[in-house]
């Protein structure tokens, strides 16, 4: 092992960390020891108003069920025990605004937010098992709303408010939802947008089709202008904020479904990822308090996700709040006004667990170490990364510049469909690598095989592989919402005859049997943590008159991991203004998706490589986008077109 002060190639935690770490090697001795056992263990962490008598029903492989019988209401775990026990006014959430403004709240103050909620939404008639959209940025209403639907059996489906009017009413369509939970407006990078007014837009979007939205409820956040329809349309303030703070929590089944979370599949339409209450709640808990550390009462927790996004729903809302934590929430960007707000933030509440993408780290490093260097870090005592594999240059500038040097980092891989944390290291056990995601976690089993499942061995050339999971876990999805055929199909076919989920991710296993993550392996790219299937975006382009043909690739990116890149062939209508032209695509992507979805590049180009059997080789398309020699042409119908497209590049 090299030992030089920044460069070494292992980090092992200090004595002192590990003497006082929430776990320690004995974990991993326990699950393998009694699996089912162990994960009991993990729930009785919780709060249950019935025990279950049985831990986990696989009988109906590919559909688990965990802690069955067993009844427990999420809000309730998450909030009122805490009030119970004592601890009413603790702070669970410091919120800070993009413009300045701030609030703490105590878990008594939010009890009774919650409960206000609870009760107004009981009034608008709405029953367990009903669906509910949430269209909001980083507000607390919006983590209230959340624990609203979950005291009450209501499904939420949280949409992030940077996704489009389309792209909304694809998501409340998809799951029938009754209400949508909105605000006036967001802000963003000191401008006020409006937010009230792209509901408005998806409701009308498909101009006769009816919607089943009966109620918007609007919080007013910008105090801008926005559209009303009397009788659907209903302000927060005057509603929910003049109801009852009492409000009595009443226990659901473990498999009640808590939410659906749409992501982007290799097909056009989004995937209702299903996820349900006791086993997700008991993992969220379990990975929150063992991978961060986390001591309640001590710590000042900051993960920097949006709610939007299944980090926000399992890492800011249900693991945290479950484990009584003070935590910061951030409505803005990280650099509004400046490129110092989230290291004042830092400074101001004292962080002390910060977990961030690999995506602003390395735009922290663009920005320069003299920017953190400005500001007093020694608050943080553990790093962790999330949304896809971090660099080793960013993980020790992270370490170094943010960490001072002595953080443990916990580099975590898991996805909208596992719902926890899956693969990480133990900040007080393993001796980490740069860029190395370890490996699984007590409770967990993970392999990495080859395309017919056999295991691949460690350190070897050909050691790269397939990620799968090969035991069931307690936070997995439970399904597709609505459409079961295409859960097996997606998760389940590939290993089918193993019984394996396959993760879509590639991995490999270096000489030591240490995990490291590869990456997407299949037709969705990772911008920026987001997942963004290339069929969408093709779709948004082709919606324009001008399109005829559209191929997508994700090509690496030094910032945000993967950049889109997209070639488009025109029709003969069409006229080639050039830039003009691009950026009115690229506009349109925005529209139809999410300004996040955006292309980096857009080539216009008079072919498209196909096999034979009409199949677009997104792979030599990778290979353009990246500048690399082109691999195997020979299945192409013509292999010529390659210096057609790399004309239009050049």
């Amino acid at each position: 092992m090299t030992e030089t002060a920044d460069h070494r190639d292992s980090y092992s935690p200090s004595a002192e960390f590990a003497a006082a770490a929430n776990a320690d090697a004995a974990l991993y001795e326990r699950a393998s020891a009694d699996r089912d056992a162990f994960w009991a263990e993990q729930a009785s962490r919780l709060h249950w108003h019935q025990p279950w008598s049985q831990v986990l029903d696989w009988s109906d492989a590919p559909v688990a069920k965990w802690f069955a019988d067993g009844k427990l209401n999420v809000a309730y775990n998450c909030v009122d025990r805490h009030v119970l026990d004592g601890h009413g006014d603790q702070i669970a959430i410091h919120w800070e605004g993009e413009p300045g403004d701030s609030r703490a709240i105590t878990y008594r103050e939010l009890l009774a937010e919650v409960s206000r909620a609870a009760n107004y939404l009981t009034e608008l008639g709405l029953e367990a098992g009903d669906r509910v959209a949430i269209y909001m940025p980083m507000v607390p209403e919006a983590i209230v709303s959340m624990l609203a639907c979950a005291r009450l059996g209501l499904t939420h489906s949280v949409v992030f408010a940077g996704f489009s009017p389309t792209a909304l009413r694809q998501r409340v369509d998809d799951a029938s939802a009754r209400l949508i939970i909105t605000t006036d407006g967001q802000w963003r990078r000191g401008k006020s947008a409006p937010l009230k007014e792209a509901v408005d837009e998806a409701l009308f979007a498909n101009g006769d089709v009816p919607h089943s939205v009966e109620h918007v409820l609007v919080v007013r956040r910008t105090e801008i202008e926005v559209p009303w329809t009397d009788g659907r349309d209903l302000w927060w303030h005057e509603t929910v904020a003049q109801a009852s703070p009492e409000h009595e929590a009443q226990p659901f089944d473990a498999e009640h479904p808590l939410f659906i979370l749409y992501t982007s599949g290799t097909t056009g339409k989004p995937k209702g990822i299903l996820h349900t209450s006791g086993g997700y709640l008991t993992q969220t808990s379990y990975t929150h308090h063992n991978v961060f550390d986390h001591k309640a009462g001590q710590d000042v927790y900051w993960c920097t996700a949006d709610i939007g996004w299944v980090t926000g729903h399992s890492y800011i809302v249900y693991g945290p709040l479950a484990n009584r934590t003070t935590q910061v929430v951030y409505e803005g960007t990280p650099n509004s006004p400046d490129e110092h707000r989230h290291f004042q933030i830092i400074e101001k509440y004292g962080v002390t667990i910060y977990y961030i993408a690999p995506t602003l780290v390395r735009t922290f490093m663009k920005w320069g170490r003299e920017i953190p260097a400005a500001h007093d870090l020694s608050s943080i005592r553990l790093l962790g990364s999330v949304g896809e594999p971090i660099n080793p240059e960013a993980w020790r500038w992270y370490r170094e510049v943010i960490g001072g040097n002595r953080t443990p980092i916990v580099d975590t891989w898991w996805q909208t469909e596992t719902g926890a944390i899956m693969i990480s290291p133990l900040p007080g056990v393993t001796a980490t690598k740069p860029g190395a995601a370890m490996g699984a976690l007590p409770g967990i089993s993970a392999l990495v095989v080859d395309e017919e499942g056999k295991p691949v061995q460690r350190g070897e050339a050909e050691a790269n592989g397939y990620l799968v999971l090969d035991q069931p876990w307690p936070s997995m999805l439970r399904g597709i919402w609505g459409d079961m055929d295409r859960y097996r199909a997606t998760y389940w076919e590939r290993y089918a005859e193993q019984g394996w989920y396959f993760a879509g991710d590639g991995a490999k296993l270096d000489a030591d049997g240490d995990l490291w993550v590869l990456g997407r392996v299949d037709d969705v790219m990772n911008v920026s943590g987001h997942r963004i299937s290339t069929a969408e975006v093709e779709s948004a382009l082709v919606g324009h008159s001008g399109v005829a043909e559209a191929a997508v690739v994700g090509a690496s990116d030094e910032t945000t991991g993967q950049g889109i890149v997209a070639f488009v062939i025109l029709t003969a209508e069409a006229e080639d203004t050039g830039t003009a032209l691009v950026n009115e695509l690229k506009a349109e992507v925005s529209r139809a998706i999410s300004p996040i979805a955006k292309p980096r590049e857009i080539h216009v180009v008079p072919e498209l490589p196909k096999t034979r059997s009409g199949k677009i080789m997104r792979r030599l398309l990778r290979d353009v986008a990246e500048g690399r020699e082109l691999g195997d042409t020979s299945t192409l119908v013509d292999p010529n077109v390659f210096e057609a497209i790399r004309a239009t590049k050049a």
